[in-house]
């Protein structure tokens, strides 16, 4: 559910929507089921900390705008009094009575231009922050994809680790079995203990002469620098949504490559600068900057207001009218009232310079408003069409990563009949099985650079949905 605002011309969608997911309660006590991006993205909503201060934010921008239009409304101010009062002479009493009063105050403005000014700015600054409240919650549901895939990737790289390891302690241990019973040299063994020290010096980060990690190890992280990486990667999530996750939904194999539709980079320019909520703040932030300019600018003109008051007051102090009992006056209450209109003008004559001063510093935060709208459009084409070519590079990438691992399981298969013939070596087999899983590992790292990317662009453009996580989350499994 989507609503839809309009403010001169700036359209802003406001994706104030929550994708609830209804859970068993074995797995809210449990845990025991995997979890899938929508629930954590529904989790975020409630419990992220930067998109709830977002959204405080936004909530107290809004008010702006009423404090705004309240200065062109009526005020209208009442007053109200009782008193005791005692009069004295000689220090003996002479008369205590009460006194009360009352007024009322009610002033329209009737030309003020400084206020009208001051209105629509309060309108846009309000609008800006709207637009700035939509951009937040696109960045929620990119964040939340990428702290998701994050952790995919990092168990990904650490069962690759893991798996490249397993395979070649199999392969010593079997290269010890032929060496006993005569079927092989003793190098062979000792090639493939080579490898397999490496492989478990690597993981746990010792120093190793340059010649053998670049002869066998180069581009392999150590083990605890993977399992260090999904830690990191597990506590980001988590920060995410303020609990702990124990597992995710893992990535099908039914994700679909294409290139962006449209599949022109200027195409996607223009839907970026007529979506992009950034942009739309920013220029809704020069407006403000502009009116406020033209409120200073109005502040020399004269301000008129219409004006009404009444007052009312009575005593019961005793009054002399002529006669006296015993010397003493008669209490006569005595109530007065007035009643007041009028049509006040006041103009700035001279302020001491104070006037124009604010005049020319408010056309200069107009001037700096402008030049940061004209950087965010340019930073924001540079943006779309960065993620654009990301987006087509990475279609050829993991459509290269695929060949790639049909030809390396293709060489493993290969290598494994001649090292049973005895033309390969086992420094050959183990060499074949890992370029096997590190084309694997690089596929599944592209798959997730390529879901990333589209997201990326998306936001860039301004059209990133949580339909498109509903998208996403059809692809796991």
């Amino acid at each position: 559910m989507f609503t839809l605002h309009t403010f001169n011309n700036v359209k802003i969608n406001i994706m104030y929507t929550k994708l609830h997911i209804f859970l068993p309660a074995t797995f809210l006590v449990l845990n025991l089921f995997s979890e899938n991006i929508l629930e954590i993205y529904n989790e975020a909503l409630e419990n992220d900390p930067t998109y709830k201060s977002a959204e405080y934010s936004y909530l107290a921008d809004k008010e702006v705008k009423i404090q705004g239009r309240a200065a062109l409304l009526p005020s209208l101010t009442l007053n109200g009094s009782t008193n005791w009062n005692e009069y004295y002479q000689n220090d003996i009493l002479q008369q205590d009575y009460n006194s009360f009063s009352s007024s009322a105050r009610i002033s329209q403005p009737l030309f003020r231009l400084d206020t009208w000014f001051n209105f629509k700015s309060s309108k846009s600054i309000t609008d800006a922050s709207e637009a700035t409240f939509a951009y937040e919650q696109q960045s929620l549901i990119l964040r939340t994809a990428e702290l998701y895939f994050g952790v995919l990737r990092a168990i990904d790289n650490l069962n690759a680790a893991l798996s490249e390891e397993k395979a070649i302690k199999k392969q010593l241990d079997q290269a010890k079995q032929r060496y006993e019973v005569g079927l092989s040299a003793i190098t062979g063994v000792q090639e493939a203990q080579l490898a397999y020290d490496l492989s478990k010096a690597s993981r746990i980060n010792k120093r190793l002469p340059s010649i053998f990690i670049l002869a066998y190890d180069l581009s392999k992280a150590s083990r605890i620098n993977i399992e260090g990486n999904l830690f990191s990667a597990r506590e980001a999530l988590n920060a995410l949504i303020g609990r702990e996750i124990f597992s995710l939904n893992e990535l099908g194999e039914n994700l679909k490559i294409n290139t962006p539709f449209p599949n022109s980079k200027e195409e996607w320019v223009e839907l970026a600068l007529k979506n992009n909520y950034q942009l739309k703040a920013s220029i809704l932030r020069k407006k403000a900057a502009k009116n406020n300019a033209r409120s200073a600018a109005s502040n020399h003109l004269p301000k008129i207001d219409i004006v009404g008051s009444a007052s009312e007051s009575e005593t019961n102090q005793f009054n002399y009218e002529g006669f006296s009992i015993n010397g003493q006056g008669i209490p006569v209450p005595a109530v007065t009232g007035r009643r007041n209109y009028a049509i006040q003008l006041s103009m700035p004559i001279y302020q001491g310079g104070s006037v124009n001063s604010r005049r020319r510093q408010a056309y200069s935060q107009y001037n700096q408003a402008d030049e940061e709208t004209l950087f965010m459009q340019r930073k924001i084409i540079q943006e779309v069409r960065s993620q654009f070519s990301n987006v087509v590079t990475l279609v050829a990438n993991v459509t290269a990563q695929k060949q790639a691992v049909i030809s390396a399981s293709s060489a493993l298969e290969a290598t494994q009949v001649g090292y049973k013939v005895g033309t390969r070596n086992v420094v050959d087999l183990l060499q074949a099985e890992k370029n096997l899983y590190s084309a694997e590992k690089n596929l599944a790292n592209a798959k997730y650079d390529y879901v990333i990317a589209n997201l990326r662009l998306a936001l860039a453009a301004g059209t990133l949905e949580p339909s498109d996580l509903v998208n996403i989350n059809s692809l796991l499994k």
